[in-house]
């Protein structure tokens, strides 16, 4: 096995358990968890349209600064192979306003395509098809173009997976269709949960998620995380944060919504949701408001994500390095 082959591997069959294998001496001796906030001001435009050109860019930056590449193309070696079929788990819940751009959608995969993913192979998806059309997005299922779809199109498996408090039926998208899952959710606010970010993206993934919003969503949210064909896919998330919600989530409330600029990429989805708890946290300070704490939902089933029992990253600031770009 070259090195090549030794850092493919462990990125994608330990992506929740092992640091990224470019990560600096430094970091690894330290055990960190890597996050980068990407911003650009140029990304937005006055009417908040992308600037696609820009945002290409920014993700081209961030992924870089994530793997310590040289070039896009050698940073997105590292997460797919030429051949596989490819999953983007979006955000479609809150319209073309609160969703995952279909601009960084589309960035994404051109760099896919670029990497060896045929445009077949690449499979946008959500949990019904009329969040993504509400979302903008066309529904695409057969031939040779870039598939979109929600999980009524492949359905979901018979047999239960359980882990912890949570016991649901997969769709089957993930567990047949994909080889491996980019996870990209939208930094927002949560009315029940505090925040939805990277780990509770992948309720989308099941036929049961209004089930796992007791209890501010701890133990429930890490718990179908750790679904063992779930946990196993997630190899990278990229989290939409060209427009952030600090309250009134997952609804989109304009109002309460903000032009942060950015994204937030990283391999630990723990530490990117501690990452970007603490960005909504600032906002809501900036705006007068209080705290999740304070609001009775704290997201604490980020801590949960983070114990033994779960192992599927990192919740505490020493153990989380920031990179900003």
């Amino acid at each position: 096995m070259n090195r090549r082959q030794f850092i493919y591997r462990s990125l994608v069959l330990y992506p929740a358990c092992v640091l990224s294998a470019t990560c600096s001496k430094e970091d690894e001796l330290q055990k960190m968890s890597r996050i980068i906030i990407g911003q650009g001001k140029n990304v937005l435009r006055e009417n908040r349209s992308v600037n696609s050109s820009e945002l290409l860019n920014l993700l081209d930056n961030s992924l870089q600064a994530l793997f310590k590449s040289d070039s896009p193309g050698e940073a997105w070696a590292q997460v797919v192979r030429p051949g596989e079929t490819i999953g983007l788990k979006v955000n479609c819940l809150s319209g073309r306003s609160g969703s995952t751009h279909r601009d960084l959608v589309e960035a994404i995969c051109e760099r896919l395509q670029e990497a060896g993913v045929k445009s077949n192979q690449i499979i946008i998806w959500d949990r019904q098809n009329s969040d993504l059309e509400d979302a903008g997005y066309k529904i695409v299922q057969g031939g040779n173009k870039i598939q979109c779809y929600g999980n009524e199109y492949f359905g979901f498996n018979e047999q239960l997976e359980t882990y912890g408090a949570a016991a649901s039926l997969v769709c089957k998208t993930l567990t047949h269709v994909c080889d491996g899952i980019i996870n990209l959710p939208v930094l927002k606010d949560h009315g029940i949960a505090g925040i939805t970010i990277a780990l509770k993206n992948l309720f989308g993934a099941i036929h049961n998620p209004n089930k796992y919003h007791l209890n501010v969503g701890n133990p429930y949210i890490p718990d179908v995380f750790m679904l063992p064909s779930i946990r196993k896919k997630i190899r990278l998330t990229i989290c939409d944060a060209l427009i952030a919600q600090y309250n009134g989530g997952p609804s989109w409330m304009p109002h309460w919504s903000w032009n942060f600029n950015g994204l937030l990429v990283g391999t630990d989805p723990v530490a990117l949701d501690y990452t970007g708890w603490q960005i909504i946290e600032n906002k809501r300070k900036e705006r007068g408001m209080p705290s999740l704490k304070d609001d009775k939902r704290e997201p604490v089933y980020i801590r949960t994500a983070a114990d033994p029992s779960h192992g599927i990253g990192h919740a505490q600031p020493e153990q989380i390095r920031v990179v900003n770009i």
